[in-house]
C-alpha cells in the first residue's frame, strides 16, 4: 500500500498546466491522462503565460476576489454577467454590480 502526503496544493491556471505539460511531452512520452488533458488545453486555452500572469496582477486589484475565485475567472474567461454568475456562482451574490463590470472590464482588455 502506498500513502502520499500532499505537500503542497496551488491553484493554477490553464495556461500554466498547459505549459508544464508540453514541458514534461519534451521530456519524454506523457501518460493516457496527460495527452487529454493537454489535447483538451490546446483547444481551449486563450492567453498565453504572459497574458495570464497581467490578468492575474490586475484582478488581484480588485480587493474581494480571492486566488481560487480569481483562477476561475481566468480559466473561463466570462464575456457578460450571465457568464460571471456560472463562474462564480457560490460566490457571485458577495460581489456589488461594480465589482462585477470591474471584473469584465479588466478580462475584456484581454480576450
Amino acid at each position: 500500500m502506498i500513502i502520499l502526503n500532499i505537500i503542497l496544493e496551488e491553484f493554477v491556471p490553464n495556461s500554466k498546466a498547459k505549459d508544464l505539460l508540453e514541458g514534461r511531452e519534451k521530456q519524454g512520452e506523457l501518460k493516457y491522462e496527460q495527452k487529454n488533458s493537454l489535447e483538451v488545453l490546446r483547444k481551449f486555452v486563450k492567453l498565453d503565460s504572459k497574458e495570464t500572469e497581467a490578468l492575474i496582477a490586475d484582478l488581484k486589484k480588485i480587493e474581494k476576489l480571492r486566488e481560487r475565485q480569481i483562477i476561475s475567472i481566468v480559466n473561463f474567461l466570462p464575456e457578460d454577467k450571465e457568464d460571471m454568475r456560472a463562474v462564480l456562482y457560490k460566490d457571485y451574490q458577495s460581489l456589488t454590480d461594480e465589482e462585477i463590470d470591474a471584473i469584465l472590464k479588466t478580462v475584456k482588455k484581454y480576450i
